[in-house]
């Protein structure tokens, strides 16, 4: 499988939204009709789409699970779904996989309740869980980034492969939703702490940021605010290879 570029589908009291830094009232965009996106980010040459359902992240008491389903009805076979947000228990997990979705992303379970995430590992393969290592200053952040524990990127990267991951999806926290460019040190240094495919999110601004995180290599990227307030075009983003010669000549002929 080649570099990723995913669009990314946050949904709140049943909108497409961006927050800033995980903050739930500090929207940075919000539109009706999630499904309508999802199916232009088809278009546009998609191959996966991450979906995260922030009500469920932040336990709020709000179902999306309708139209999830309704964008996997309509999105498969065409391209790939991840789902993320508040999966904490056996059956908010199983009913995901079954309705289709590739791979179901676990945050606070891996500290919670690992052994669920070893079950789901062993009946459906690794290859359909995904674990969220959201890291601020150097710590795992659980729980909609509301608590910090203790843990640094080398030890989770460490457990997410113990408890049977086959992903790992790497957010910085510190960068996210501040639209000012990725820390590629960070990124870079976490990557080399596994050996596990890891995709990358947070402070994804330009087409540069992307082309710094395949080259880091990372096997894919999710990018949310950026896509939505237009400072990255997805048909260009989707051409990774063409774009790096591109930047190249550019920085180049800036020598």
């Amino acid at each position: 499988m080649g570099f990723e570029v995913i669009p990314a589908i946050d949904i709140k009291g049943g909108r497409c939204v961006q927050l800033q830094q995980g903050d739930r009232d500090a929207v940075i965009f919000s539109a009706d009709n999630p499904l309508a996106i999802a199916l232009e980010w088809l278009n546009l040459g998609a191959s996966r789409l991450h979906i995260i359902d922030l009500d469920a992240a932040f336990q709020v008491d709000n179902d999306n699970f309708t139209l999830i389903r309704d964008i996997v009805e309509q999105v498969k076979p065409r391209a790939k779904i991840q789902v993320g947000g508040g999966i904490r228990t056996y059956r908010a997990a199983t009913r995901l996989l079954l309705l289709g979705v590739d791979r179901v992303i676990f945050g606070t379970a891996v500290f919670r309740s690992p052994q669920l995430i070893e079950r789901i590992a062993d009946e459906y393969s690794p290859s359909r869980v995904m674990i969220a290592l959201d890291v601020r200053r150097g710590k795992v952040a659980i729980d909609g980034w509301r608590e910090v524990t203790d843990m640094g990127m080398r030890e989770a990267a460490a457990k997410a492969a113990d408890i049977g991951a086959g992903s790992i999806l790497f957010t910085n926290i510190d960068v996210e939703g501040l639209m000012q460019g990725v820390d590629i040190t960070v990124i870079a240094d976490f990557i080399s702490y596994t050996s596990l495919p890891v995709v990358v999110s947070g402070g994804v601004t330009t087409l540069e940021d992307v082309v710094k995180i395949a080259e880091m290599g990372a096997s894919g990227v999710v990018i949310g605010s950026a896509l939505y307030t237009g400072r990255i075009d997805y048909s260009e983003a989707v051409n990774v290879k063409y774009n790096f010669v591109k930047i190249r000549r550019r920085q180049d002929s800036n020598l």
